[in-house]
């Protein structure tokens, strides 16, 4: 009986401990469920819903600086004042091109592993000259040109951009936007739902690929439809009284290109007058009518896309492509760059405008860069007694042609001069029984000894050494083991290879590589560095932002400085 009692007992005090055990448990994992529930749901709202990445063709860092008192408040301004700017921002690889540039910016990494290596550059697998984003595998959407077969089949990497769509699986979408189809298609990465750009002629149509798609949206049919091209058929005039345009020299003079059918570079440009000389709505693309349209476009598709509609953070990628028209056709320091800066910080003012009403001003993230810079038209420099110059291409073929049939008894040796790279024709050297090696150190020593040229480096040295700073630097990040010539020629500081008006770029040298690196909105500081920071450092801090992966190639960091 006192057994039984005992039994009895004990069994109760294992119920009353199991009860209370489970119910422990279950308030336990409730706690824990609320608290990752709360803890999921505070790191979603840290995300932006969208970062918008603008990138300038061909603007100056200086740009910011000169032309700052003639700013509105609600462009670079509002960038500048409100977010984090870069100062001692820098390509750190050359050639410094529109191509090679969109890729590093959107890579986190240089041509030496993304792999556009230029626009344009000699194929030697093909033995012929190829295009960035050419791509005859795919058709033309939007036009029955072919300006249309595109896509980023060249670039051998992801980009930031991709690595959002596989970090969302594919929910997040990703929109980009240029006049020219490589800086819509580099940035838009391989996944991009929609990547856009714009082809003039006698047509004045957005158009894409159907590596995208196989029919335009109707959001993009109907701006094509709405003649927002046909609206800049129409005067460049200057923004302001050109009297207060102080900071860009004067309005004639003999260091600016001209427009077909114009006597003097002069404002104003008469578009209608003009139109049919020089390419009919291509005309557009060399004025700052280009950026206004490019952002009449951009802000069209926030609405057609329903970009930043919801928690999943898209992206929406803009380049600004009239800058370098201008700056090609005029120079960099004209009046017509002053204006088009004007006229793009008021686009800059309309855009961030939209992305606020749509989007929430403490909704989305915002960056600004350029894919390179440019340098003072050397005709100008030399006016004021600067060290510039132009390299006579003639003179150089010439006189290197005589050395190689001295020395090697033909020319075949060399199959092709770009980007200031030479290609060697490798069987023709192995059928003379002369080492490749040593081959390139005795044109490289013959090249030195040309006047125009700085420095020579080997497709050998770039193998053999690690350089970690100055112009070996900047050429080894540029130089791609499999697609790069076998001699790297730089011109002197100041000297280019271009028409004696309009400025240019490429060079590894300062005035090409230092560009500007504004940050802006959720989850940005306030402030500003002049530690040296490089192109390649925007992916990976844009990745950080977000919290996702880097793309596939990143040799940059992210600006920690930057992030909130």
């Amino acid at each position: 009986m006192y057994k039984n009692r005992v039994s009895l007992i004990l069994l109760l005090v294992l119920v009353i401990f199991n009860t209370f055990d489970t119910s422990a448990q279950k308030k336990s994992k409730n706690k824990r469920t609320v608290a990752n529930t709360i803890e999921n749901t505070e790191y979603s709202s840290t995300k932006p819903k969208l970062v918008v990445g603008v990138v300038v063709d061909q603007m100056r860092y200086d740009y910011l600086t000169r032309f700052w008192d003639q700013y509105g408040e609600g462009g670079f301004k509002r960038l500048i004042d409100n977010g984090f700017n870069c100062k001692n921002n820098h390509f750190n690889y050359a050639p410094t091109y529109t191509g090679p540039g969109h890729a590093s910016v959107y890579t986190g990494t240089t041509p030496a592993t993304h792999g556009i290596i230029a626009n344009d550059w000699y194929d030697k697998e093909l033995d012929k000259s190829v295009y960035c984003a050419s791509d005859d595998s795919y058709t033309s959407v939007g036009t029955a040109s072919d300006a249309g077969k595109m896509s980023p089949h060249r670039m051998l990497v992801t980009t930031v951009t991709d690595q959002l769509r596989l970090h969302t699986q594919l929910r997040g979408k990703t929109i980009a936007v240029a006049l020219k189809d490589r800086g819509a298609i580099l940035p838009g990465g391989h996944t991009a739902n929609g990547a856009y750009w714009f082809y003039g002629k006698n047509e004045g149509n957005w158009i894409t690929s159907s590596f995208y798609m196989d029919e335009l949206p109707k959001w993009v049919n109907d701006f094509n439809a709405s003649d927002s091209a046909e609206s800049y058929k129409k005067p460049w005039t200057t923004l302001k009284d050109i009297s207060a345009y102080l900071e860009s020299g004067s309005d004639n003079n003999a260091y600016e290109g001209l427009f077909e059918g114009e006597v003097t570079p002069t404002f104003p440009h008469d578009l209608p007058t003009l139109w049919e000389d020089n390419g009919a709505f291509d005309l557009i693309k060399s004025t700052p009518y280009g950026n206004s349209l490019t952002a009449d476009f951009a802000i069209a598709a926030l609405e057609g896309e329903d970009l930043g509609g919801d928690a999943i953070t898209d992206f929406l990628a803009v380049s600004f492509s009239s800058t370098d028209y201008v700056g090609h056709k005029f120079g960099v320091n004209s009046k017509e760059v002053e204006d088009t800066y004007l006229r793009l910080d008021k686009d800059l003012a309309r855009l961030l405008e939209a992305l606020d009403k749509k989007v929430g001003e403490n909704e989305y993230v915002f960056f600004l860069t350029a894919d390179h810079a440019a340098i003072n038209v050397p005709t100008y420099l030399q006016d004021l007694k600067i060290p510039a110059g132009y390299m006579d291409k003639d003179v150089l073929q010439s006189k290197f042609d005589e050395f190689l049939k001295y020395k090697y008894g033909t020319t075949d040796i060399v199959k092709n001069i770009s980007n200031h790279q030479m290609f060697l024709d490798h069987d023709i050297i192995k059928n003379l029984d002369l080492n490749i090696g040593d081959v390139e150190e005795e044109i490289a020593r013959e090249l030195l000894g040309y006047s125009d040229i700085d420095r020579v480096y080997t497709a050998e040295q770039m193998w053999e050494n690690e350089y970690t700073e100055g112009i070996p630097y900047i050429l080894q990040n540029g130089f791609n083991l499999k697609r790069s010539g076998d001699i790297l020629m730089v011109l002197k500081p100041g000297v280019i290879s271009y028409s004696i008006t309009g400025s240019t770029h490429g060079s590894p040298q300062i005035y090409d590589t230092h560009v500007p690196l504004l940050f802006y909105g959720k989850g940005i500081k306030n402030g500003s560095t002049t530690t040296r920071t490089e192109i390649s450092d925007v992916a990976p801090t844009i990745s950080a932002l977000l919290d996702i992966s880097f793309p596939s190639g990143t040799i940059g960091n992210p600006i920690s400085k930057v992030l909130e």
